[in-house]
């Protein structure tokens, strides 16, 4: 959802992308959660800017590569309505799917986003949900499975688990913070985690990334609590008050802080060990 105009750190073409995915993974990541932009910026799913951003990326390190389904607010992604809302388009969401990630983001919510003065829906009722997880299981892609609130864990998440539409560790990524945008989202308290824990299927490891100031708080907690997190501007742009960040500085600030607390950072091979992955290419 972010633009340049909010930060000139920010990365959206598939060069200074790959250049922010690399920095990031000397720093420690061992996961590249990616969003595709056309050159004027506008978001997409665009598989061939997937393929170039994934490539350029798999030619300098071996992170695992996690290309989003969730679009965006602005670019091909949406379509304005006779009723003068906009909606995300599910079709291109699909796209994401089709460029050889090992991991694709789930999800799989009907929310309004409300962004730049426009209310966005993203409808994602049962029938779609099915239909853009089996486009990940005939791909050979692992769910990142995308919750913002509780509801979101217990209903189709546990459904399609249920179901067989992925195999554990089942990875729940769950985003709080977003209250103020998207309709339905939960804030950060450390209630509202733990009561997100509390939901999560059997066999499920856990994920925390939280919008601007929350991030650092929830991600910190969730560290102590034994899950995962992420971090970068796709949530957050900024450090501190008032001063802009690179995805590189907080994740090294991750890094830290982990380290502090006595916590083991994985690296891409064990994090694919962890999640069940192959090896990139085999």
């Amino acid at each position: 959802m972010a633009s340049k105009k909010q930060s000139s750190l920010l990365p959206t073409q598939p060069d200074e992308i790959a250049a922010s995915v690399y920095a990031s993974y000397k720093e420690g990541a061992a996961v590249a959660a990616l969003h595709a932009r056309r050159p004027d910026d506008g978001a997409t799913c665009n598989a061939d800017i997937y393929r170039d951003i994934n490539g350029r990326i798999r030619d300098c390190c071996d992170i695992i590569i996690n290309n989003s389904t969730g679009g965006g607010s602005s670019g091909d992604m949406l379509v304005e309505r006779p009723d003068g809302l906009f909606e995300s388009s599910f079709e291109e969401r699909l796209k994401g799917c089709e460029a050889g990630a090992e991991m694709a983001t789930f999800d799989g919510m009907t929310f309004v986003d409300v962004h730049g003065g426009r209310e966005i829906c993203v409808i994602t009722p049962p029938s779609r949900c099915e239909t853009l997880v089996q486009r990940m299981t005939d791909r050979g892609i692992k769910p990142e499975w995308e919750v913002f609130s509780p509801t979101h864990i217990l209903q189709d998440v546990t459904r399609l688990i249920q179901k067989g539409y992925d195999k554990p560790p089942y990875y729940i990524n769950m985003v709080l913070g977003a209250d103020k945008g998207f309709q339905g989202a939960m804030p950060y308290s450390h209630d509202i985690l733990a009561a997100m824990i509390a939901a999560l299927p059997p066999q499920s490891i856990f994920c925390v990334s939280a919008i601007g100031a929350a991030q650092l708080p929830a991600t910190t907690q969730a560290m102590l609590l034994g899950g995962h997190v992420r971090v970068g501007l796709e949530d957050n742009l900024y450090y501190s008050r008032g001063q802009l960040a690179t995805n590189e500085q907080l994740v090294a600030r991750t890094r830290r802080i982990a380290t502090e607390l006595g916590i083991d950072i994985a690296s891409s091979a064990e994090a694919r060990e962890i999640l069940g992955l192959s090896t990139p290419n085999s």
